[in-house]
C-alpha cells in the first residue's frame, strides 16, 4: 500500500469505519539512518488508534532497530512486510525476496520480537513462484519465531497482482498455525468477505485494492450490505479526501502540487468503481470482480467522467475539485 496508504487516505478510511490503520511501507535501513523521506511516514493522526508501522528490510539487526524506533514513534503494532513484489526491492533482498530465504526471514522476525513487545504482524505471499509455494512452511516458522498474526496474500511474487488469489493456500496456512491468519486477495464486495469467512479458517480478511477502489468498503463489510453512492455522493468522497489532503500537505502552491500528485494516483483506482450487484458477483464466479474489466457505466456524463480511465479525465476532475464545480458542492 505504498503511496496509497498516505495519512489523508487512512483518515478517509477511518471515517468509513476502518478499525485500525497502518503506515505506508518504511525501509528499515533508511529509517535507521534518519532519512528525511522515511521519517514523515511515521506520522499518524489522533484518530488513528490502533496504528501500526510497516517496515521492510533484509538485515535482522537493522529491522530490530527500525522496529524500536517505530514503537518509540507511537506504533501500537509493527507490521513486517515480506510480500512486496517490486523489482527494485526484491533485488535488494527486501519484501518478497525473503520468501526465498526462510532462514533469513525467521531471523528478522526473531530480532524484531526480541526488540519490541507490541503485537507483531507478519505479511507474506504464497511463495516466490508457482513451483515454490512455501507459505505453510514459512507460516509455521514465523509463528514459532514470535509472530502474533499473519497476513497472507494469495499470490506468488511472480504473479504480482495477476490471476485470482489462491484462497486454498490461504486456508491451508490458517489451519497450520495457532495464531490469527488474515486472508488477502480480491476482497472487493461484501459477498467476497462472506464467502471467504465461511469457506476458510481465516480470522479475518485484508482489503487492499478493494479499499483503494472504494474507501467505503469498510462501511460495507461492517453493515454486511453494499453501498452504491450516487454521483453527488461520489463527488463528496473526492471532496472529503481533498479536504483531508490539503489539511495534511497544505493548500499553498507547493502543497497543492503534492495533493494533485496523490490525487491523480488515487484516481487511477477510484475510476474502477462499479455499483456491482449480487448477480454481478455470482456471474463472475469462480473468478473475482476485482480482476474484471468492463466498458464502464451508461450514458450519464458525470458517471462516465468519474469512470474514465484516461489521465485527461482525471485532470478534468481535479480541476473541477479546485473550482468546486461538481454535483453536491
Amino acid at each position: 500500500m505504498a503511496m496509497g496508504g498516505n495519512l489523508p487516505y487512512r483518515r478517509l478510511c477511518k471515517e468509513f469505519g476502518a478499525d485500525l490503520t497502518c503506515s505506508e511501507m518504511i525501509l528499515a535501513h533508511k529509517l535507521v539512518k534518519g532519512s528525511r523521506r522515511e521519517l514523515p511516514l511515521l506520522r499518524k493522526h489522533s484518530t488513528e488508534t490502533p496504528f501500526g508501522i510497516q517496515i521492510a528490510g533484509s538485515k535482522p539487526p537493522i529491522m530490530a532497530e527500525a522496529a524500536r524506533q517505530a514503537v518509540e514513534n507511537g506504533a501500537d503494532y509493527v507490521d513486517l512486510n515480506f510480500g512486496c513484489p517490486i523489482d527494485v526491492m526484491v533485488r535488494k533482498g527486501i519484501g518478497a525476496a525473503a520468501l526465498k530465504r526462510p532462514g533469513r526471514l525467521v531471523a528478522m522476525i526473531e530480532a524484531v520480537r526480541e526488540a519490541v513487545d507490541v503485537p507483531l504482524l507478519v505479511k507474506i505471499r504464497t511463495g516466490w513462484s508457482e513451483d515454490k509455494i512455501n507459505a505453510v512452511d514459512i507460516a509455521v516458522k514465523a509463528a514459532a519465531a514470535g509472530a502474533d498474526a499473519l497476513s497472507v496474500h494469495g499470490r506468488t511474487r511472480e504473479q504480482r497482482y495477476r490471476r485470482d488469489a489462491d484462497w486454498v493456500v490461504i486456508d491451508e496456512v490458517a489451519r497450520s498455525v495457532d495464531i490469527p491468519v488474515l486472508g488477502n486477495g480480491d476482497i472487493l464486495t461484501v459477498w467476497d468477505h462472506q464467502k471467504r469467512r465461511a469457506e476458510t479458517a481465516v480470522a479475518g480478511v485484508v482489503a487492499a485494492r478493494g479499499a483503494l477502489i472504494k474507501p467505503w468498503i469498510f462501511r460495507e463489510l461492517k453493515d454486511g450490505e453494499p453501498w452504491h453512492p450516487t454521483v453527488a455522493e461520489r463527488w463528496g468522497v473526492l471532496r472529503r479526501w481533498f479536504e483531508l489532503a490539503t489539511e495534511h500537505f497544505g493548500d499553498d502552491e507547493q502543497g497543492l502540487e503534492r495533493v494533485e500528485r496523490f490525487f491523480l494516483w488515487h484516481q487511477g483506482f477510484w475510476h474502477r468503481y462499479r455499483p456491482h450487484t449480487h448477480q454481478d458477483w455470482l456471474a463472475a464466479q469462480p473468478g473475482s470482480l476485482i480482476q474484471h474489466r468492463d466498458d464502464g457505466p451508461g450514458d450519464d456524463p458525470e458517471e462516465r467522467l468519474l469512470a474514465g480511465a484516461d489521465e485527461a479525465d482525471h485532470r478534468l476532475i481535479w480541476a473541477r475539485l479546485l473550482d468546486r464545480d461538481h454535483p453536491g458542492v
